[in-house]
């Protein structure tokens, strides 16, 4: 095993802030049972927003942003996990205030850690990452709520991103009448390959005005944009119908009423993939790795880069520019 290895570093001093390849040793990570050679993560938002200087996302500086990561047990501590296990660790501390998987080499706690499944390779894991478990698990949170694919019609908003992307293609392999929404008429394609039955532009979502109640679309929905988008789609929810809110990509404002909730009966479910129990956590890739997987998932892949690249490809999802996922190969 090599003493020293690449990782990407972030750092602010003062005013200066950079983001470079640097070399590390085993000896600059930090404390946790398990040491794991990276094969793979991912580029997700926080992890743009990592990627400079007014992101509030970092904690302390120098740091190796990443918060999905796939690879291959070095040496545990912890009797759950042997040399050679192959695993994923995303969510929790990674990236944000522990080291995360931008790094050949990563120390991770025990509990942080999901033994990869049988269906999945680390390099489909990565495909899906953090935004993949976070479509499935608002997918089964809207199944918890009574929503079947005989229901009616599901929206799903931002489509183009990662969240969106794979909650489309999850609903589509489900059975389910998908309506995608977006504001990039160049992806209406890309949309319907990932079994999109209709593409709306999001300006049928939210025309710039919230109304305390409108016509009743959509069975469910799920929303990794929020904000006012977010209000104007839950006045447009059937009846006793659910919405899956994940994102904060419009804003963190819901400037919306009470009367979806007392005179239609709407459930706004909340979705945290962060800290979500590991109970939970364990079945969703689970599933994600059996009738969640998306027949498609080369579909869902805008591009494979390296840490080398990461610099000047990070900040493409802050601009709006990013569609589907990118993963990050370190082997």
């Amino acid at each position: 095993m090599s003493q020293t290895f690449n990782a990407l570093i972030v750092d602010k001093q003062d005013e200066k802030f950079s983001v470079e390849v640097q070399n590390l040793s085993l000896n600059d990570l930090p404390e946790g049972e398990v040491l794991i050679r990276v094969h793979y993560s991912s580029v997700n938002y926080k992890d743009s927003l990592a990627s400079i200087p007014n992101g509030n996302i970092v904690t302390r500086y120098p740091f190796v942003p990443g918060i999905d990561l796939a690879g291959v047990v070095v040496s545990s501590s912890d009797d759950r996990f042997k040399a050679g296990n192959e695993v994923i660790a995303t969510s929790y501390e990674i990236g944000v205030s522990h080291f995360g998987g931008y790094s050949e080499y990563a120390r991770i706690p025990a509990n942080w850690i999901v033994p990869l499944p049988s269906g999945l390779t680390m390099k489909e894991a990565m495909v899906i990452g953090t935004a993949g478990f976070t479509a499935a698990l608002s997918v089964q949170r809207l199944e918890e709520n009574n929503v079947t694919p005989d229901s009616g019609k599901v929206l799903v908003t931002g489509a183009t991103g990662g969240v969106g992307s794979f909650a489309v293609s999850i609903l589509s392999k489900l059975g389910y009448l998908v309506e995608a929404s977006t504001g990039k008429v160049s992806e209406h394609d890309y949309l319907k390959k990932l079994g999109a039955t209709e593409v709306i532009p999001r300006e049928e979502v939210y025309d710039g005005k919230i109304r305390a109640l409108g016509k009743q679309k959509w069975v469910a929905a799920v929303d990794p944009v929020g904000g006012e988008p977010l209000a104007s789609l839950l006045s447009q929810i059937q009846y006793g119908g659910s919405v899956a809110a994940s994102g904060l990509t419009a804003g963190t404002k819901l400037p919306t009423t009470v009367f979806p909730f007392i005179l239609r009966g709407v459930n706004l479910l909340g979705i945290d993939s962060v800290y979500c129990p590991m109970e939970t956590r364990l079945k969703i890739w689970d599933r994600l790795a059996s009738d969640f997987k998306p027949a498609n998932l080369d579909a869902l892949i805008q591009s494979e880069v390296t840490l080398e690249q990461l610099p000047e490809v990070l900040p493409t999802l802050l601009k709006g520019q990013a569609r589907g996922r990118m993963i990050v190969s370190l082997i």
